[in-house]
């Protein structure tokens, strides 16, 4: 394997195609490119450490890119990703909910019990949504005071804060403000659906021709 900065790759991908249409053997090789901090790293193979980056890959025959790959995504990043599929599956859901509920509120439910149970699924989703986020942001809180009190050290040592610290430290509060953003929007909506559970449960009984509470 070999490893050459940017400048130096960039002249040898424009003259990769006359070096090396001669040689059939590295005619399915591929050249890679990442960025480790400012400098940027190409190589004919993709070291471990650098396997989750975002890279380029070119073509060793022609020079050609040919592929982009985006950076792996984090624990937190995922767990986002995987809060957001849940949140939009709960909007589809309150969506399909509410149609249902006002089509054939008469016709389906004999009773408020009956009624009530419709939510009962939104309402698992949701507490599943706001556990996930309060989980999420009590893991991410303590792991924000271990990288400052690691700082702090450092620098209490006569040390300078890296910039690999820095950057760190800055990423995960973040992310730590992005959870903390979804806890408060998971526990507003669990008053939104009181809300609505209760205003639903009223029409319900308008409909039936029922005194109030009764």
């Amino acid at each position: 394997m070999f490893r050459i900065p940017a400048i130096v790759a960039t002249g040898l991908l424009l003259a990769l195609p006359a070096c090396l249409l001669a040689k059939p053997a590295t005619a399915d090789k591929k050249l890679y490119c990442w960025n480790e901090g400012k400098e940027r790293i190409c190589s004919d193979a993709l070291p471990a450490d650098a396997v989750n980056n975002a890279r380029e890959e070119f073509s060793a025959r022609s020079g050609v890119r040919n592929a982009q790959v985006e950076r792996a995504l984090t624990d937190e990043e995922r767990a986002a990703a995987s809060t957001a599929a849940a949140q939009a599956k709960l909007d589809q859901m309150a969506a399909q909910t509410r149609q249902r509920t006002e089509q054939a509120m008469l016709t389906t439910y004999g009773s408020e019990d009956a009624l009530r149970k419709v939510f009962t699924e939104r309402q698992e989703v949701l507490d599943n949504n706001l556990n996930t986020a309060r989980y999420n942001v009590a893991s991410l809180r303590d792991s924000l005071v271990t990288l400052l009190a690691t700082a702090g050290d450092r620098e209490l040592a006569g040390g300078k804060v890296t910039a690999k610290q820095a950057d760190a430290i800055s990423q995960r509060h973040a992310q730590l403000q992005a959870q903390q953003r979804l806890q408060a929007s998971f526990e507003q909506q669990q008053v939104v659906l009181k809300t609505e559970i209760e205003a639903s449960l009223q029409r319900y009984r308008e409909l039936k021709g029922m005194a109030p509470g009764g």
